[in-house]
């Protein structure tokens, strides 16, 4: 039955954000810049990430924020449009990349962040959107009223499964740009405790002219000392006269307590006569202190030492954690508002979250919200959690502890199922039962932490190759989507290009196709695009059917960026490629479609070759609620000549949600 309303439209909810899903238990206009004369295999030292001390960072702020205005009107930003700065990072060679939010006649835009890569000589080298739309003429006058917001807010979180919910704050009005065209809304934060009760902070998007949901997402993201997990190890403390705290005033003060067991509120700062915590059994309530101290000590100097960040946030503050979270919890997490980690005691409080990996895990939550910001939904959802697990695998390597060698499974000491197995595989993420090596499209209506296994997979092709192999004593069989084999380069340098990739190419918003682009366009930086390394990124992507490689299948593609507006309920609109290629197309002509739309089962979408005949590649379904339409279509086109214009045809047929053509692409094989 056709429906006739909003009202008729169920949004998808999104995951919760803990360390694994409870059910389990568990870019654009990207400009590669040519590298320096660095040897083969060796990184262009210029392309670097510089190590900013706190002050340093602080200053690149202040300037940003003096020449806001300029930057502003240099991107042709309309007249009620402001910028605010929220990062800045710097490579050696000067480089400087500032990420920014927007405000709209004082309103903050959600999804408007962008980031710009300007020169050493402050000429402007690229720039990454989360949102293409222009914000002009917007009325910022709302039709329901801000209670009426707050109630659709709790009702949502209800829906949820949540319990003890309350709107932490009134709703602010704010315009929503998550959804491709720009829609005043009100955005309602809702506390409590989600279903398996982990604290929320669910922010839910409310139309201010329909009071229908537009959007919603879970901002806690489930991340001498004689330890559980990691032997005994030596412990950042600090002594006040006879007594001893668990105060690492040599990493930003970061503070670890005793929740006891309790759900709420910081808990107690660890404290004692003596410097020695813990004595490696679960029973002694020390004893996961000094793991999730020890865990945030390595992923402190982690990315310090090897990528010059200092500090969850850059600026030389620690963040703290909380163990023992509750009784019999088996889940960890990381909360934007508190700038905290804090930690469940597992089954029968036996097996505390606090190994190296589940640490670094939570602690890097942190980094991507300070950073890139990755909406914790969607293809974006699940490139956030990889970033976890990609970032918590490097940690645990460069920790080279021999109780917890690395190695590329995640959560294998803390044995959440009980049966010794690993949460997750990132030589095969299908392993688990439930995460998916390969991206496909659709990926982004599954939950975050299954969604998240094209970008494990990718890292873990990317650092050690595909086939089989053994390291540090666990043995590894990674196969390729393409049945390809890809080479590795090492892990070392495939953390760093998705560290930089993270931290001055990706957003809010960006999916698998842009972290493709934004990752090879680092390696470009780095090593050089016509590099082993540069190769590697593009081939170890196609290994999980996320584009092609260079020089093989694939190797001729014809592409369309131009964005083409979509009538709502309208006439058919088309985007143009012409192709100058001899002979008929293939039976097998690829079509890559990106089209943003917040209902795509409205869309009919063909392929219109050179002579008007048209292959439908995306048919009308009513109850496809889910968003935008990023697929890569195969086409049997061997009766058509393969030069001239071929067009993508889209058509909305119901009402009520827009959208825009993004870009599409041909390739023939």
């Amino acid at each position: 039955m056709r429906r006739t309303s909003h009202s008729h439209r169920p949004r998808r909810g999104t995951a919760a954000g803990a360390l694994f899903a409870t059910a389990a238990l568990l870019a654009v206009g990207l400009q590669v810049t040519p590298a320096g004369a660095a040897p083969p295999g060796k990184a262009d030292p210029g392309a670097l990430p510089a190590k900013l001390s706190p002050s340093q960072r602080a200053e690149l702020i202040r300037e940003a924020d003096a020449t806001k205005a300029a930057t502003a009107k240099e991107l042709k930003l309309g007249a009620k449009e402001r910028l605010v700065v929220r990062d800045v990072v710097q490579d050696r060679d000067g480089t400087t990349h500032t990420r920014y939010e927007r405000t709209y006649d004082g309103l903050p835009v959600l999804g408007g962040d962008l980031v710009v890569s300007a020169s050493k000589a402050g000429t402007t080298e690229s720039v990454s959107k989360a949102a293409k739309a222009q914000l002009k003429g917007l009325d910022t006058k709302a039709e329901i009223t801000a209670g009426a917001a707050r109630t659709q807010a709790l009702n949502a979180a209800e829906a949820d499964g949540g319990k003890k919910i309350k709107a932490e704050r009134a709703p602010r009005k704010v315009i929503w740009l998550g959804g491709g065209s720009p829609t005043l809304a009100y955005e309602t934060v809702v506390g409590g405790l989600q279903k398996d009760g982990t604290p929320s902070e669910l922010h839910v998007v409310t139309d201010a002219a329909t009071g229908k949901k537009l959007f919603e997402r879970q901002a806690v993201h489930n991340g001498t000392g004689n330890t559980q997990y990691s032997g005994q190890v030596t412990l950042g403390t600090a002594q006040s006269g006879s007594n001893y705290t668990l105060s690492d005033t040599g990493r930003g003060n970061h503070r670890t307590y005793n929740l006891n067991r309790g759900t709420s509120g910081q808990g107690t700062l660890f404290s004692g006569p003596d410097d020695v915590w813990g004595n490696g059994s679960p029973s002694n309530l020390e004893t996961a202190g000094a793991d999730a101290h020890y865990g945030a000590a390595l992923t402190w100097d982690y990315y310090k030492n090897v990528h010059g960040r200092s500090g969850i946030r850059g600026d030389g503050v620690g963040a703290y954690s909380r163990v023992h979270y509750g009784n019999n919890y088996v889940n960890a997490f990381w909360t934007d508002s508190c700038f905290c980690m804090t930690y469940g005691d597992g089954a029968s409080n036996q097996k505390p979250l606090t190994s190296i990996d589940v640490a670094a895990h939570e602690m890097t939550h942190g980094v991507t919200s300070n950073t890139a910001g990755l909406i914790y939904s969607g293809e974006s959802g699940g490139l956030n959690e990889a970033t976890s697990d990609i970032m918590a695998a490097a940690v645990e390597f460069n920790a080279n502890n021999p109780q917890d060698l690395g190695d590329y499974l995640v959560g294998e000491k803390i044995d959440i199922r009980g049966n010794g197995t690993p949460l997750r595989y990132m030589d095969r993420p299908s392993r688990d039962g439930s995460s998916k090596d390969a991206w496909y499209s659709g990926i982004g209506n599954i939950d975050v932490h299954y969604s998240s296994g094209p970008a494990n997979h990718w890292f873990y092709l990317l650092s050690e190759g595909s086939g089989q192999k053994t390291i540090n004593g666990v043995a590894y069989d990674s196969p390729t989507s393409d049945g390809l084999p890809v080479t590795g380069i090492g892990r070392e340098k495939a953390a760093l290009i998705w560290y930089k990739a993270l931290t001055t190419k990706f957003n809010s918003r960006t999916n698998y196709a842009d972290a493709r682009t934004g990752t090879v366009a680092v390696a470009g930086e780095l090593y050089g695009t016509s590099s082993a390394e540069y190769k590697a990124v593009q081939d170890a992507w196609a290994g999980v059917n996320v584009g092609t490689r260079p020089g093989g299948p694939g190797g001729t593609t014809y592409e369309n960026t131009n964005d083409v507006q979509i009538p709502d309920n309208g006439a058919a609109v088309t985007s143009a490629i012409s192709v100058d290629k001899a002979g008929n197309a293939p039976a097998n002509l690829q079509v890559g479609v990106d089209i943003i739309h917040t209902w795509r089962g409205d869309l009919v979408v063909d392929l219109v070759a050179p002579d008007g005949s048209v292959y439908n590649l995306k048919p009308f379904s009513s109850g496809d609620s889910a968003d935008n339409v990023k697929a890569t279509y195969t086409v049997n086109a061997s009766s058509e000549v393969a030069a001239g214009s071929w067009k993508l045809r889209v058509q909305d047929r119901a009402a009520q949600d827009v959208g825009y053509i993004n870009s599409w692409k041909l390739t023939f094989p």
